[in-house]
C-alpha cells in the first residue's frame, strides 16, 4: 500500500486551515523557486515573505507584487494586515455571510412571539410559519442559532 505523500499531507492541512495558496504557480520569487524551505502553497509564508522582501530587501512594490503573482492592492492589504495585527493578520478571514442574513429582527420577533403564545411549538412548525408569512425558506439550525442569540441578549449573565 502506498504511503501518503508528505506534500499532500501539508496541502490537506493548509486547505483545512484556510491557508492554502490558490495560485502557487504565480509565485516566481527566487526564494520560492530555489529553496525547498519556502513553499508557495503556504499562503501565510508567501504573504510574509512578500512584505519582507519589500521592507528588508528593498525591492519595489511593483517588483514584489509581480514576483509573488499578486496585484499591488493585494500587497498593500498584506502589508497593512502584518503591520497592524502581526502574522495573525495574514490569515484569511471567513468569507460569506457572518450572520443569519435571512433572519431579520422582524422574523426572529415573529417566532419569539409565536413561541411565547404556544411554548409547545416545534422548530419545524416555526419554519413553516416563517415560509408562509415571509416567503422565506430558512434552515432549521439557522433559526435555532438566531433564537439562542436573541435569548442570550435578553438574559445577560
Amino acid at each position: 500500500m502506498a504511503r501518503p505523500n508528505r506534500r499532500d499531507l501539508k496541502s490537506a492541512a493548509l486547505a483545512r486551515d484556510g491557508t492554502l495558496n490558490p495560485h502557487p504557480e504565480g509565485v516566481q520569487d527566487a526564494l520560492f523557486t530555489s529553496n525547498p524551505f519556502f513553499d508557495a502553497r503556504d499562503l501565510i509564508q508567501v504573504r510574509y515573505e512578500m512584505v519582507r522582501r519589500h521592507q528588508m530587501d528593498g525591492l519595489s512594490i511593483s517588483e514584489v507584487a509581480a514576483a509573488f503573482g499578486v496585484s499591488r492592492p493585494t500587497f498593500y492589504k498584506a502589508q497593512n494586515a502584518l503591520a497592524s495585527q502581526g502574522l495573525a493578520g495574514l490569515i484569511p478571514g471567513q468569507r460569506g455571510p457572518k450572520d443569519g442574513h435571512k433572519l431579520s429582527a422582524a422574523v426572529v420577533s415573529f417566532v419569539s412571539e409565536m413561541k411565547l403564545a404556544s411554548p409547545d411549538l416545534t422548530t419545524l412548525q416555526c419554519l413553516d410559519a416563517i415560509q408562509e408569512r415571509f416567503g422565506l425558506k430558512v434552515h432549521k439550525r439557522s433559526l435555532e442559532r438566531a433564537l439562542a442569540r436573541k435569548k442570550k441578549r435578553s438574559h445577560p449573565a
